[in-house]
């Protein structure tokens, strides 16, 4: 009898590669057609695959314009305004707090962001370990989108409701961003990140101002169709929720699983696992310092940026007693329009300008313009002109806007270890898009305590200053190095 052992031949070279054949087939089958047979590992820059997650930022970006930027603030504020009339010190009030109705959303958007620093590094580092990314994505950006939709019953009387609507969307907002910007290093080489992230942006301006757009016609038409005012508002709040919700299916068809799932230590949950590799993530962070030195840079600039895009129609619809523009809602909307639209190129332009000379230089260069945006708003903005200045300032905005932004996302994805995008990236999203807390904190507090948004604009030049002192001086490639180094060590 001849034992197995005695049967077994080595495979030829024929034998071999149809079993490879087969293998990245049925590979291909798991991942949706996105492994390459030349080399057998996850296909980069795949083109359906990255405008699936371009559409993301086309999706939720309708949150940020239709809510975040334009609709909600002063409609909060006149709410706020009209409860606070009951009341001699001109202050509305939640409970026993008095809260000035200017400032009530930056409040809010404060204190929402508190809560993502407390829970989104314990998201990304359960799902870098769960291989849950793309369901956590899909969570989050759904319940996101619900509460978006349910602004829509946010009414005089219940005026507090919608800041805690609010809270609850930015919140899962950022959370599903986490998830989201992990995804840029899997589906973007090195050489493609720049551009890949631009797009994303670039696609987020477009969508997000094309629902503005729409959102505008029907407030300028509304007395024509006789809806009043505050319906009119309400109904764009909640559009918003709706393109969100519905875009996201595009990018939930096209966005592939990355990451085998990793086997649960014995006596672990997702919840401790969260908690153990964040505390091990925290103890390693001292391998990479360039990189703990660019966070700090843009946790502080971009924070700035945030405040910025958030206060914005607050401040240019506020009384100019108040130290506002008094510029009217249909107004207010057709210039945050023009910027949309032409933050779109201007996206793409930074993707440019980035791979002329350097990501880090290119940023540099639209924090000056940053800055130099904040100190005319303080210091210009007066007489009949003062319209035609905030379409002037707000073409300047535009052109650095999402240039500065995408760059910033993809520099950072080169100073990260591979296997833990999410984890890192809930760092950086304690700072990202929407989602900055001691501005608008910072920006509120001014404008209580001393009644003027001017002041309380000027007080956000703190950030770009310290910012632009801090980024010079972080060495990109060093940070790179540390990273492959890090990444080698542990293979």
């Amino acid at each position: 009898m001849i034992s197995n052992v005695e049967k077994w031949q080595p495979l030829d070279a024929k034998s071999r590669t149809e079993i490879e054949a087969v293998g990245l087939k049925y590979i291909n089958q798991i991942y949706g057609g996105i492994m390459t047979e030349a080399t057998g590992t996850i296909d980069m820059n795949n083109k359906r695959e990255v405008f699936g997650w371009g559409m993301y930022d086309w999706a939720n970006s309708a949150f940020s314009t239709t809510v975040g930027t334009v609709f909600l603030g002063p409609y909060l504020a006149s709410l706020a305004t009209d409860a606070a009339s009951k009341f001699p010190d001109g202050m509305a009030r939640l409970g026993s707090i008095p809260i000035a109705p200017d400032s009530f959303l930056p409040y809010c958007v404060s204190f929402s962001v508190g809560m993502q620093v407390l829970f989104l590094p314990i998201l990304g580092a359960i799902a870098d370990y769960s291989h849950m990314r793309k369901q956590m994505l899909q969570i989050f950006a759904t319940l996101g989108a619900l509460a978006t939709i349910l602004l829509f019953t946010v009414t005089g009387p219940v005026w507090w409701l919608g800041g805690l609507l609010f809270i609850i969307a930015n919140l899962t907002f950022g959370a599903a961003m986490v998830f989201y910007n992990s995804y840029l290093p899997d589906i973007a080489s090195e050489d493609k990140r720049d551009s890949t992230s631009s797009y994303g942006w670039a696609m987020g301006y477009l969508g997000g101002g094309l629902l503005l757009l729409l959102n505008l016609a029907f407030y300028q038409f509304r007395e024509a169709l006789g809806v009043p005012t505050g319906l009119a508002v309400r109904i764009n709040l909640a559009s918003a929720g709706v393109w969100w919700l519905g875009f996201s299916f595009f990018t939930w068809a096209r966005l592939r699983p990355r990451h085998a799932h990793r086997s649960l230590p014995q006596g672990q949950n997702y919840v401790s696992i969260g908690f153990t590799q964040l505390r091990h993530t925290l103890g390693e962070m001292k391998n990479f310092p360039e990189t703990m030195r660019y966070l700090l840079a843009y946790f502080l600039y971009n924070d700035g940026i945030q405040t910025v895009i958030a206060v914005a129609a607050t401040f240019a619809a506020a009384p100019i007693l108040r130290g506002g523009l008094g510029i009217e809602t249909g107004t207010l909307t057709m210039v945050i329009l023009m910027i949309q639209f032409m933050a779109f190129f201007g996206a793409l332009f930074w993707g440019k300008l980035a791979g002329w000379i350097g990501a880090k230089e290119s940023i540099i260069v639209s924090l000056v313009i940053w800055a130099g945006v904040v100190i005319y708003t303080y210091g210009g903005l007066y007489g009949e002109s003062r319209v035609l200045q905030f379409f002037i300032l707000g073409a300047f905005i535009a052109l650095v806007m999402g240039g500065s932004q995408a760059i910033s996302r993809s520099l950072f994805s080169q100073m990260i270890p591979a296997g833990k995008e999410a984890e890192f990236y809930s760092f950086y999203e304690v700072s990202e898009r929407g989602t900055s807390w001691i501005g608008p904190l910072i920006f509120g507090l001014m404008n209580q305590l001393f009644g003027n948004l001017r002041l309380a604009i000027l007080s956000l030049i703190f950030f770009f200053v310290v910012g632009l002192l801090i980024l010079p001086f972080v060495n990109v490639p060093k940070a790179i190095a540390d990273v492959k180094k890090y990444d080698a060590a542990k293979s």
